[in-house]
């Protein structure tokens, strides 16, 4: 493969939760992938953890160099559904997108997720999940460690209430 500063990427859709396996086997095939994945926070049995996922549920890049590679064997690779195409050219992803994504990776290669909600104080949220859930109330502004404090209608009064930040929508 030839070594170029900014290769020719294309995605290739995986089998579902196949995307560990069709990296491991586009690897040993010489190709360069990327999988992007991120941190999802996973709330169990009143424990906190987070867990790896693919940013991209059941897709993935592949650098193909086609004056070298022969890239129709990625079609039977296992853990690989097919390579996007525009008929029976495998479909290029513009210029740039997987420098961009790289370029929002933190040290361990995650991609940082913004955490801050995009709402505003005084706006109407919805408690999504929770003991609370589907209670209306207003954004009352940011809490610590990834929590905001909303008001909700309880009893005829505001109570300020804090929740986990994935807990709270847009009403």
């Amino acid at each position: 493969m030839s070594n170029t500063v900014d290769p020719c990427w294309h995605v290739v859709q995986t089998q579902v939760n196949g995307e560990v396996k069709a990296a491991q086997n586009l690897l040993r095939q010489g190709y360069r992938i990327y999988l992007p994945r991120y941190l999802k926070r996973r709330c169990h049995a009143r424990k906190v953890d987070f867990v790896a996922k693919p940013l991209f549920p059941r897709y993935m890049f592949v650098a193909i160099d086609r004056a070298v590679q022969r890239w129709r064997s990625i079609q039977s690779t296992q853990g690989v559904s097919h390579l996007v195409s525009n008929g029976d050219e495998p479909a290029a992803v513009p210029s740039g997108v997987v420098r961009a994504l790289k370029a929002r990776e933190d040290d361990r290669g995650f991609i940082r997720m913004e955490t801050t909600p995009a709402f505003a104080p005084g706006d109407k949220v919805r408690v999504l999940a929770g003991v609370f859930m589907d209670s209306a109330g207003l954004f009352d502004g940011m809490g610590d460690h990834d929590r905001v404090a909303i008001l909700l209608d309880l009893l005829g009064r505001k109570v300020r209430v804090n929740l986990d930040v994935d807990l709270v929508g847009a009403a």
